[in-house]
């Protein structure tokens, strides 16, 4: 700390001198002791950002990586394909589908039962009585509400209000008004439920047109349109089966599939594939954010543009998560075909710089011929530690999630330091504080005793004076 001189000027002028300007100084000065603490403070920001940023690239190489361990993840993912999508549309493939070949031949499509009223004028009223299943619906005393708002419609009650009642409750059919003729339509009921199982009974006997008189053997009548029926078809040869839905889950396991027609004799050839495209762009993606990583860890033992060094230079964090990143990379399975990345095609790049290299064509040719084993070696096993697995451990215990992260560690440990810092300065504020006040108490009375010297001086002139007689003045 250095000294401050005070300039008092003349003692016997009487001006003093500048007491607010003189302190200034004297706590500027007193300051410099947390010169050392705020640069510290700068130093471990900078670090907090660069381990901040690396966590950051830690989580998204995690993130990356899951993709592949996950067993809902890409390899859970299939392909496939129809050779006619006018009889079989592909719907679906999961983890639990097969690669392979499949001859399906459909011959029944899945129908629901319908039904269809005779026709009635538009604007004619409904009275009596419908009965749907076991339910009944009344028409005539007001019983029928508003689907909407729940009010008792009056006995006016037409096609569509008598639809959108049926819509509203739990009937087992779908209604609908159908246009037939010029200012007339018909009500259709169709099954919800698809195929044999959907038939439902319909008594409209208690059924009216009130506007024309009309009974139900003159008017008001239903028939069936369509009987329902379950979808039939074979999968390789074997015998036959069938489903009440033409969306079929059973045929192949874990494959959903659309039937769209029943041409006689005409088969379909169903292909299932592994998702290789897929694979290969996640695995892709693994190996840039990898390589993201590695780049963060390598500027960290370099100078910036500006020739300083980096933040983390020196940083024993650095050291350990290279190597805790570079033994998971290089971590050979005890287990299958697969056991190390270089039989994938991810090798060391050429930079020697830690970063790595994919080799499609190695990689699409091992997922051919073994993809249950590339899948294997990603995903984490009962009886044996996989790559995926061994790595997803590394990561945990390389970044930013406590309470045993490397990345979570170094910060926590800053943010004690900061803290540490932030209080001595806090401190000795508070103590400046306390001195600049005391100091301004004591230099105003200072300063106060040399404004009044002049005026003491000619006190004294004045005794001096009366007792020798002589005029100093003069």
């Amino acid at each position: 700390m250095g000294s401050v001189g005070l300039s008092f000027g003349s003692p016997t002028s009487g001006e003093g001198f500048d007491v607010s300007a003189t302190v200034d100084k004297i706590v500027t000065n007193l300051q410099a002791v947390e010169t050392p603490w705020k640069n510290q403070l700068t130093t471990l920001g900078a670090q907090d950002t660069a381990l901040t940023s690396m966590g950051t690239d830690l989580s998204s190489l995690a993130t990356a990586l899951q993709t592949l361990t996950d067993f809902q993840g890409t390899f859970s993912g299939k392909e496939g394909s129809s050779s006619d999508n006018s009889v079989l549309a592909l719907m679906n493939a999961t983890s639990a589908a097969a690669a392979g070949s499949h001859t399906i031949v459909v011959s029944q499509l899945a129908k629901a039962f319908s039904y269809a009223s005779t026709a009635v004028n538009s604007g004619d009223t409904l009275s009596g009585t419908l009965k749907i299943g076991s339910q009944t619906i009344s028409l005539s005393d007001g019983t029928v509400r508003d689907p909407s708002s729940g009010a008792l419609i009056p006995q006016n009650n037409t096609l569509a209000t008598l639809a959108s009642f049926i819509n509203a409750g739990q009937y087992g059919v779908q209604a609908n008004v159908v246009p037939v003729g010029t200012g007339q339509s018909e009500l259709t009921l169709i099954s919800t439920t698809s195929g044999a199982a959907g038939s439902v009974t319909l008594d409209a006997s208690g059924l009216s047109d009130a506007t024309t008189g009309s009974s139900t053997a003159g008017g008001v009548s239903f028939s069936r349109q369509q009987k329902g029926q379950d979808a039939q078809f074979s999968v390789d040869g074997l015998p036959a089966m069938s489903s009440s839905s033409n969306t079929v889950t059973t045929a192949i396991p874990g494959v959903t599939m659309q039937l769209l027609s029943a041409p006689p004799g005409n088969s379909v050839q169903v292909e299932i594939t592994n998702n290789n495209s897929q694979v290969e762009s996640d695995i892709n993606a693994f190996v840039n954010a990898y390589n993201k990583v590695i780049g963060d860890l390598n500027t960290q033992e370099a100078n910036s543009s500006s020739g300083t060094a980096e933040p983390l230079y020196g940083n024993p964090t650095v050291a350990m998560l290279q190597e805790q990143l570079q033994q998971a990379i290089g971590f050979v399975q005890s287990s299958g075909a697969v056991t190390a990345l270089s039989q994938l095609g991810i090798t060391p790049s050429t930079k020697y710089d830690g970063t790595l290299t994919l080799n499609t064509a190695t990689l699409d040719t091992m997922l051919n011929s073994s993809y249950q084993d590339v899948m294997n070696f990603f995903q984490p096993s009962g009886s044996y530690t996989s790559f995926g697995k061994n790595l997803t451990t590394a990561l945990n215990n390389a970044g930013s999630s406590g309470p045993h992260g490397a990345i979570y560690l170094a910060l926590q440990q800053n943010s004690a330091q900061e803290k540490a810092l932030n209080q001595n300065i806090s401190n000795q504020e508070e103590l400046i504080d306390a001195q600049k006040k005391q100091l301004t108490t004591e230099l105003n009375a200072a300063n106060f005793i040399l404004q009044e010297i002049p005026q003491q001086i000619e006190y004294v002139n004045q005794i001096y004076s009366a007792i020798t007689g002589y005029n100093q003045q003069r």
